[in-house]
């Protein structure tokens, strides 16, 4: 055996390792996700009276995730995220059949100096600009920040996510910018089935504040089933103030909804008001109202009274107790979730519910 090889072989195993470690330092991939479950009881949920049940996802909806980013060099980074949403009550997909990551899949670059561009089926800058003002964070029990349940299947929601995408998001001191187009991918037409949004927030110390402005066209009439729709239109605002043990925070949507046949526009305002106080490290109580003025034809105007309370057993497992309160005006049906239908102008409910993250 040639003895300049053995001499060289350490030399060689330290720099594998060293490389390794580069090759470690510059890229990373990290799996992550919430698995969220709870027992909810809600009277009025239908004609038949209240029910028990298992529910998913009480305090965030329950999912999984992988995310990487690979270091080019000079403040620049490769980023990619795919996120799926999981039913916990049976094991499936949450947005159905098929739907692996339809919460997030994306890809794009990162720069300290220049902001972040992603590309494919994204979250909307409306979604993630608001969502730190609403008390409740967006919560299926029960918060009403991205839609309420009223009047039957009308839901005057926040433009949550767009496939086809193409967001922006930069931070320059105290404010941000972000701003999103989603393709139609209609031959011939690329106002058909498109969406834009844009977002500008402010932070600085205790408060915070943010709006946004997203439309979303209508897609040709010539699909089948055909829409109707011309265009759905959101402006939001968001304020908040952090006292220290307390932080309150208010939020607003006005909602816009035409159509290209004679039916009558939908409109509403919705507004929503609420604090979360810490009174330990490990004990924290959430409170909030929500009520929506529906405009037109509508008279239900719903409002929604929620309140919860977290105890966390570590930096990553809470239990929570949640209580809501739904009624609505002139005999009008409502639901304390905004996925569902209620069966009564009014609607109680509670949910226990256990959390962990990883």
């Amino acid at each position: 055996m040639n003895h300049r090889y053995l001499k060289a072989a350490p030399s060689l195993a330290i720099a594998l390792i060293a490389a390794s470690s580069t090759c470690k330092a510059q890229s990373s991939i990290t799996l992550y996700g919430i698995v969220d479950a709870g027992i909810e009881y809600v009277n009025h949920a239908s004609d038949n009276g209240g029910t028990a049940r298992l529910v998913s996802g009480g305090k965030n909806t329950s999912r999984w995730g992988l995310k990487g980013a690979e270091d080019l060099g000079g403040g620049l980074k490769a980023i990619f995220q795919l996120e799926s949403g999981i039913n916990i009550a049976n094991g499936q997909f949450d947005d159905g059949p098929g739907a692996i990551f339809d919460r997030r899949a994306t890809v794009g670059l990162s720069s300290k100096r220049w902001g972040q561009f992603t590309l494919g089926r994204t979250f909307t800058t409306t979604y993630d600009y608001m969502l730190p003002f609403d008390p409740m964070g967006y919560a299926p029990n029960y918060s009403w920040a991205t839609s309420s349940t009223a009047t039957g299947g009308r839901k005057d929601g926040l433009f949550s996510r767009s496939a086809n995408a193409v967001r922006y998001d930069g931070k320059f001191g105290g404010f941000k910018f972000g701003a999103l187009y989603g393709f139609g991918n209609v031959p011939g037409s690329m106002k058909t089935a498109s969406k834009y949004d844009f977002g500008l927030g402010y932070e600085s110390g205790p408060i915070a504040a943010a709006v946004t402005f997203d439309r979303q066209n209508g897609a040709d009439t010539s699909v089948t089933p055909a829409d109707p729709t011309n265009y759905i239109q959101g402006i939001h605002a968001g304020l908040s103030y952090d006292f220290g043990p307390m932080n309150v925070m208010a939020g607003y949507r006005n909602y816009r909804r035409t159509f290209k046949t004679a039916a009558q526009t939908q409109r509403s305002d919705m507004y929503w008001l609420g604090g979360a106080y810490t009174f330990t490290a490990d004990f924290t109580f959430i409170g909030a109202v929500y009520h929506q003025d529906i405009k037109g034809s509508s008279d239900a105007d719903p409002t929604l009274v929620s309140v919860r309370a977290n105890y966390s057993l570590s930096k990553r497992t809470t239990l929570y107790l949640s209580g809501g309160y739904a009624f609505a005006q002139h005999h009008q049906k409502v639901s304390l979730s905004r996925d569902l239908t209620g069966a009564a102008d009014l609607q109680a409910g509670v949910t226990a519910g256990l959390q962990h993250r990883f």
